[in-house]
């Protein structure tokens, strides 16, 4: 069956890198969300705790409770508890959501500086404080995310300009309503990597862990490396005539007199479909026809074949990014870390 495997020098090299941007990887939140962008939670879980990284950032509860015993701080970005544990926290990201909490339960205030997705409006920060107080939440931090880190400079900046005054009336508020000193960030890989002198508690981390951030002045991110590679085996070879037609559709006519070896990988195990007809490997084994649910047809005779180790390439081929091509890989896959 298809499989993955995960490189761990390259990863640590990713976090040295990351490390050194944020002044210390005390300083690392590992945004482990989605199956941790495809690589496998656990695995990259894992590999984090023995590099040394404390902090990360799920996106449910379920993945929270799965990792937290390897970490001594996780953020739930999106949903609530089941149960308590003194290391979650979780995300307000909606002024009405506070009631959403019981007595006692960690949170971390999420504000809108601009990106107007999730996030209470910065004008509701003392109304936000307030229901906080009431509710008997433990207000832990604020934070923001932003839209245009790796592509609008202007709105980015503008947004690090509302995060500032958010900063400043929370801390007002903070001594106001007797909460104890909060903690604020806003980095994620794209900002982390677009600021200067960074002075935040902490940068959310994801994508540049992982070796896939793309920013117009590359500098340190040209030595991020990628993670995964992804490996399918042959289920079977034929030799094709010309003028015979390969899989769904007819779609692909042989022009030769070929070997056409079929692999147990496709669109049911995250193989995106819309790189059918225009996919080659990084070894330049061309794909044949149409991607179906659990197989694929390259011009290739090799029992084991190398499907892709850089994500940004075949994002290029289905028209999309790699975080989509990362996150699309099945659980199912087998992963190993060497």
């Amino acid at each position: 069956m298809a499989y993955i495997t995960l490189n761990k020098k390259h990863f640590f090299n990713n976090l040295d890198i990351i490390a050194q941007q944020s002044k210390g990887k005390d300083k690392i939140a590992l945004v482990l969300k989605d199956n941790a962008y495809g690589h496998g939670l656990l695995q990259i879980a894992e590999m984090a705790k023995e590099y040394g990284i404390k902090k990360c950032v799920v996106r449910s509860f379920d993945e929270a409770e799965s990792i937290v015993e390897l970490f001594d701080y996780v953020l739930v970005l999106a949903d609530q508890p089941k149960s308590f544990h003194p290391k979650i926290r979780y995300t307000i990201n909606d002024l009405h959501a506070i009631n959403l909490f019981e007595k006692g339960t960690k949170v971390e205030l999420k504000v809108n500086t601009g990106m107007n997705r999730n996030g209470i409006e910065m004008s509701e920060l003392h109304e936000a404080f307030e229901a906080i107080q009431k509710r008997e939440l433990v207000l832990e931090a604020v934070f923001t995310h932003h839209s245009c880190a790796d592509e609008d400079l202007c709105i980015f900046q503008e947004q690090n300009r509302n995060f500032l005054k958010v900063k400043k009336e929370a801390t007002d508020l903070q001594m106001k309503f007797a909460f104890k000193p909060l903690r604020f960030h806003s980095c994620n890989s794209a900002a982390l990597f677009q600021t200067e002198n960074f002075n935040e508690d902490m940068a959310r981390v994801g994508i540049a862990a992982y070796g896939y951030l793309e920013l117009p002045q590359q500098g340190q991110v040209e030595q991020l490396q990628s993670v995964l590679s992804l490996y399918a085996k042959r289920i079977s070879l034929r030799k094709v005539s010309k003028g015979v037609s390969i899989g769904y559709g007819a779609s692909y006519i042989s022009q030769d007199e070929i070997l056409v070896g079929n692999y147990d990988f496709g669109y049911g195990d995250g193989f995106l479909r819309s790189c059918s007809h225009r996919y080659t490997t990084p070894e330049g084994i061309k794909l044949l026809g149409r991607i179906s649910m659990d197989n694929s047809s390259f011009l290739s005779d090799k029992e084991e074949l190398l499907i892709f180790d850089n994500a940004i390439e075949v994002a290029k081929s289905a028209q999309t990014i790699s975080y989509e091509v990362l996150t699309a890989l099945k659980p199912h896959l087998k992963r190993v870390v060497y």
